[in-house]
């Protein structure tokens, strides 16, 4: 019986070594790919990475290939990052890359191949809804590792091929399979940054790029002036550490005003809002809906879903009423939304209030 192919979107991390081990398991067909997304600062991290996903293919026995796709994700992902800071918003890069860049490569080089099916590291699941026949995105089993959050882009198309091998594994069971395969980063340390911010300097990323605003205001939610800011791109909505300013109490960054270059400081309950728009919504799990629907959501990565209420608006909008007011809401990041385990839909924050 002919095995059926996959191909292996490889990191050098642990969970796309453990994701690869598993599949040879269950009698896949394995060929690793490891994309280079980025040149620059970031070179030592690429060797290493390199090195750890070589080590991985040859204890496997899989062959690795390696693509360039990094004029791609400057395209969709960096200029794309600095251009929505520049625009007062605070992006969220790792969505971007999983709809524009990663996935698309992977279904790329896999159609070249002619292999039917792609695979990552990524803490989640795949289904398929015997009643409908729609490719569902779920949540991973890991709760505290769950990253469906940053899927929701992905197509009909891509999820009806994709599979995620460790999304029923706790992150310890996938040390614990990887170390058992005797893999070189079986206690590899997860990466924290964002990837082509090593260390998390955002100014001085947008700086390199010429694209840092100038200094203005800091006012109070009633116009005081309260100092002086050094450009708008270095902060972010609920942000209390590094503002520079006293005003004899916490302080928090509530909103950016483009318009007029100013930074709105306030108390911690002008964090927060009850109602949150997004656009470009995907619908994922369900097709798109027309009516209100009860879902559990969330704002940002980090954050516990909230009950809610979904209310479409059409061209793509969505309109979320949380039961409970969510803290510091934040333009440019994602909403996600879920049906028990199953991700609703989700799209990119415009406004909340």
């Amino acid at each position: 019986m002919t095995q059926k192919k996959v191909l292996v979107g490889m990191s050098g991390g642990v969970d796309s070594a453990a994701a690869a081990a598993l599949l040879l398991e269950r009698g896949y067909a394995v060929t690793g790919c490891l994309l280079r997304l980025h040149l620059g600062p970031e070179a030592p991290l690429w060797a290493r990475n390199l090195a750890d996903a070589q080590a991985v293919a040859e204890k496997l026995g899989i062959r690795l290939l390696c693509a360039d796709y990094s004029a791609l994700f400057r395209r969709q992902v960096m200029d794309y990052f600095a251009a929505a800071y520049r625009a007062g918003l605070t992006p969220n890069p790792c969505v971007k890359c999983n709809e524009h860049v990663k996935f698309a490569a992977l279904c790329r080089e896999a159609d070249a191949m002619g292999i039917p099916c792609i695979a990552t590291g990524h803490y989640a699941q795949v289904d398929q809804d015997p009643a409908s026949g729609r490719a569902r995105l779920l949540r991973g089993a890991d709760r505290r590792k769950d990253q469906s959050y940053f899927l929701y882009p992905l197509s009909q198309g891509v999820l009806r091929r994709l599979l995620l091998p460790i999304g029923g594994y706790t992150k310890e069971a996938v040390r614990d399979l990887a170390e058992a395969q005797g893999l070189v980063n079986a206690r590899k340390r997860d990466s924290q940054d964002i990837c082509f911010i090593p260390g998390g300097d955002y100014g001085a990323f947008l700086e390199a790029r010429g694209l840092v605003s100038p200094p203005g205001d800091f006012l109070d939610t009633g116009g005081r002036v309260l100092g002086r800011h050094q450009g708008l791109e270095r902060y972010t909505t609920g942000q209390r550490r590094g503002l520079g300013v006293s005003g004899g109490r916490p302080l928090y960054v509530v909103r950016k005003d483009l318009a007029a270059n100013t930074v709105i400081l306030g108390d911690e309950a002008d964090l927060y809002a009850r109602t949150v728009w997004a656009e470009d919504f995907r619908w994922v799990s369900l097709p798109p809906q027309e009516t209100p629907l009860a879902v559990t959501a969330k704002t940002r990565y980090s954050q516990g879903e909230t009950a809610a209420t979904l209310y479409p608006e059409g061209e793509g909008r969505v309109r979320v009423v949380f039961d409970a007011p969510q803290r510091a809401v934040t333009p440019g990041q994602s909403l996600a939304a879920y049906a028990g385990d199953a991700v609703v839909g989700g799209g990119v924050i415009s406004r909340a209030e």
